[in-house]
């Protein structure tokens, strides 16, 4: 006869219950911000990121890439790093919107576990943060790269100039016709959440070449390169306040328009 009784099996339950809820790990969201003279902007931006994580419970990670900011961006992020968990990560001269999302993305990437959750997002305080939680909640569901994008129904734009507007617009068109990707309008936004998996498996799969674009069309450019893996994309409505960014834009919009163009044009006459 079995010494074991009803209540003895209950508490060994319960005691294993206890034991795997105790030694499970909480998922983390790692930020990435790539940042070049953003002092005025930043503190805005910090602030809103950790009401938004902290009012939620969610685990998070900020990795501010200071690409040689000549004002003080550095300063304005070690004072955040001892409110919030924050990782400050500094280039000794300006290197370019590439090498900064690369530097940010390698470094989430070697400490994020496979279902923690890596966002990249402008440090202007153009993206408004508490749509990270909804970006997260899609990854969740199933998703391995959500975009905030200005071409889904619910999507606000505020202050950004008509050219540019008319710009970007023109660009989401030709990327859906020459590289369509399902679930993907806006191939240029810089506010995206992608599972660490997903980064790991393009990592693996490039080398150094996942991210080797210099500037602001690294984005297309990531986007391009994880279009050939087997990923679910999709998308979430932006709401763009440029109308709070304080300064001028680092953007030089024709030479990125230039640049994309050619990318473009040696993606689609060569494999990715």
């Amino acid at each position: 006869m079995s010494d074991v009784t009803p209540n003895t099996a209950l508490a060994v339950d319960n005691e294993l219950r206890s034991r795997a809820l105790a030694t499970r790990v909480r998922r983390t969201v790692y930020i990435v911000l790539p940042a070049y003279d953003e002092e005025e902007n930043m503190p805005r931006l910090l602030d809103s990121v950790r009401d938004a994580m902290e009012d939620s419970g969610a685990r998070y990670q900020v990795i501010v890439v200071d690409d040689g900011s000549r004002d003080r961006t550095t300063a304005v992020a070690e004072t955040f790093a001892r409110e919030m968990p924050l990782e400050l990560i500094r280039h000794p001269v300006n290197q370019g919107l590439g090498a900064t999302i690369r530097d940010g993305l390698m470094a989430a990437i070697r400490r994020a576990d496979d279902r923690d959750i890596i966002v990249t997002m402008d440090a202007d305080d153009t993206h408004t943060p508490g749509l990270i939680l909804r970006m997260v909640r899609m990854i969740s569901e199933g998703y391995d790269v959500v975009i905030a994008s200005r071409y889904q129904p619910e999507s606000r734009v505020y202050g950004v100039p008509l050219l540019r507007r008319a710009m970007s617009g023109g660009a989401s068109v030709l990327m859906r016709l020459v590289f369509p990707i399902r679930g993907v309008k806006d191939y240029t936004c810089g506010y995206r959440a992608y599972r660490a998996s997903a980064l790991r498996a393009a990592l693996s799969r490039y080398g150094d070449e996942f991210v080797n674009q210099e500037g602001f069309q690294c984005m297309v450019d990531i986007l391009l390169k994880l279009r050939t893996l087997d990923l679910v994309f999709g998308e979430v409505p932006l709401l763009l306040r440029y109308d709070y960014k304080a300064g001028e834009s680092k953007m030089n919009v024709w030479r990125t328009a230039r640049l994309t163009l050619w990318l473009l044009l040696e993606r689609r006459f060569r494999s990715t």
